[in-house]
């Protein structure tokens, strides 16, 4: 059994396997997952986990470059805007995105990991960066 770190084993080696600008998405429970896409459910009840929990554990095991949210997160969610600003720094955030562009985007993530998150557009793209260089 693992001593610390991320305790679930298809996250864990979802982590282990991503390559430089592969990407993850961090969704709220109503977030639709596209087909083909492979979806690791977290979500117990409305709320648990949150989108904040998830986020946490996994940047702790994943070297992350760019964080990609929905523009609309700026207006219809600040608070979780401002925790991913704060974790991240706002040179890893990009917010150009419309919500209709984001759901698109999770096309091409490796996976999305659902929260039990039940406030808006409390979502993120996580883009792997490389430890070294």
């Amino acid at each position: 059994m693992k001593r610390n770190g991320m305790l679930n084993s298809h996250i864990s080696k979802i982590l282990s396997d991503l390559g430089h600008t592969d990407m993850i998405a961090i969704a709220d429970a109503g977030l639709p997952v596209p087909d083909g896409v492979l979806k690791i459910d977290l979500a117990l009840k409305l709320g648990t986990p949150s989108f904040r929990e998830v986020v946490e554990v996994i940047a702790e095991d994943m070297v992350i470059e760019k964080v990609i949210v929905a523009e609309e997160i700026c207006e219809g969610n600040p608070v979780a805007l401002r925790f991913i600003t704060e974790k991240f720094g706002v040179e890893a955030i990009d917010a150009s995105v419309s919500h209709e562009q984001f759901k698109e985007l999770t096309r091409q993530v490796k996976a999305v990991i659902r929260t039990g998150e039940a406030t808006p557009y409390a979502n993120c793209i996580l883009q792997s960066g490389v430890h070294f260089g």
